[in-house]
């Protein structure tokens, strides 16, 4: 069990939820369309989980290499800083992680679309090829674009459009406008997940040269920028369901706006980097809770 819970805590359990929200969407709105398939929902899921299983991997790993991970940093103690992982084992968890990525996505492209499909495969494998890509070079290599202040955009983009249209496409072999806007709300609130932890780690990611949108922002304007995430996939919604009305369980989803405004009240308070840290998992398992309530709206109606 000591050897276990090490890499338990570098794959970062409690992140897995968020990451499979755009699929929760996806699946349920292909679904109120007449489309569903066990076998690509299952696939989806796990090739998720183990591209955000690799992420925190390689985030772990490139955080450590390049001193991001120090002391003056908040929230739990990455498995590579400890010493409890060494960087040599991190990296073959990371080879051995990126083998089953693509023997997941392989596995999912030829569920959804069979061996004939070939425009369709080609599309997904590039999908699969670019997920690896963000996963890794966040953190790694010799210019990780998560140094630059570019986290926030591949976040939008994977965990909101890439994920709910992805994961639509995949039942339904074409893109319906319909999925378009709850996309975006959930990119902007896995951007909020994203910005929340740069927030708690501002100025130890300033202390090395971490070059985070919040760092850049300031603590203020980060703030202000959380609260336009957060509020603005709030509307988003709203709007998308006013114009996609089909029964009033198509507002299960303001449910879960409950979690989230509190949370918008604590980040307004907020002063102190546990103070964000605390808030973490709270605005992860509001947003896997809003896709939820979301997609059964739908299938309920």
């Amino acid at each position: 069990m000591k050897e276990i819970k090490p890499w338990l805590s570098a794959m970062r359990l409690r992140t897995l939820p968020l990451s499979v929200s755009g699929i929760i969407v996806g699946t349920c709105f292909a679904s109120y369309n007449g489309r569903f398939n066990w076998w690509v929902l299952v696939l989806a899921i796990l090739t998720t989980i183990s591209l955000q299983i690799l992420s925190n991997l390689a985030n772990d790993y490139g955080d450590s290499v390049n001193g991001a991970d120090n002391d003056d940093r908040v929230g739990p103690r990455r498995a590579v800083q400890s010493g409890k992982i060494t960087p040599n084992e991190m990296l073959d968890a990371i080879k051995f992680n990126i083998v089953v990525v693509i023997i997941l996505t392989l596995s999912l492209i030829l569920a959804a679309f069979g061996p004939t499909n070939f425009l369709f495969l080609l599309l997904f494998v590039f999908l699969g090829g670019i997920s690896v890509y963000a996963a890794l070079n966040y953190t790694m290599g010799d210019s990780p674009y998560g140094y630059r202040a570019l986290g926030d955009i591949f976040v939008f983009v994977f965990f909101g459009l890439v994920s709910t249209m992805g994961s639509y496409l995949l039942y339904m072999q074409t893109i319906d406008h319909m999925v378009i806007l709850p996309a975006i709300a959930l990119g902007l609130l896995s951007v909020g997940v994203l910005n929340l932890n740069n927030m708690r780690d501002l100025n130890a990611d300033a202390n090395v040269g971490k070059i985070t949108l919040a760092v850049k922002l300031g603590i203020h304007r980060a703030k202000q920028y959380h609260f336009l995430l957060i509020i603005g996939a709030m509307v988003i919604t709203v709007i998308f369901s006013i114009l996609y009305y089909v029964a009033p369980y198509n507002f299960l989803y303001l449910l879960a706006f409950i979690p989230l405004i509190f949370h918008i009240k604590k980040i307004k308070a907020a002063e102190q980097p546990n103070d964000f840290d605390g808030q973490l998992k709270v605005l992860a398992l509001s947003t896997f809770l809003f896709s939820f309530l979301l997609g059964i709206g739908y299938i309920l109606y």
